[in-house]
């Protein structure tokens, strides 16, 4: 039977992962008012919350390495999801400032 799931690493994953996306959608948020500097600031901060939820996983990851088995849940499937979003929206982020700052340059 497998081990049951680590909890503070799963919530690491939602919480900071939730996190980095919020701080992406506030970046392109700023990025619209032509608040460049905002917009850099929040995108750094949602790597910070990005770095945290990946060291959540990497916790999960190298317990699985060391042959503990866990229990595949709902919550950790919900966490990942979140992880992988973030990851994501960070991408997308940065593109969408980059097309405003091309805007603010033109409209000057």
């Amino acid at each position: 039977m497998s081990e049951p799931v680590n909890l503070e690493a799963i919530m690491g994953l939602i919480m900071y992962g939730g996190d980095a996306k919020g701080k992406a959608i506030e970046a392109i948020e700023a990025a619209k008012e032509n608040d460049f500097e905002t917009a850099e600031a929040k995108i750094a901060e949602a790597s910070e919350s990005l770095v945290t939820a990946h060291q959540s996983q990497t916790s999960l990851l190298t317990n699985e390495a060391q042959g503990e088995s866990m229990e595949v849940s709902l919550l950790l499937i919900h966490g990942q999801d979140h992880l992988m979003n973030a990851i994501t929206f960070i991408d997308l982020a940065k593109e969408v400032i980059d097309i405003h700052k091309k805007f603010a340059a033109l409209e000057k």
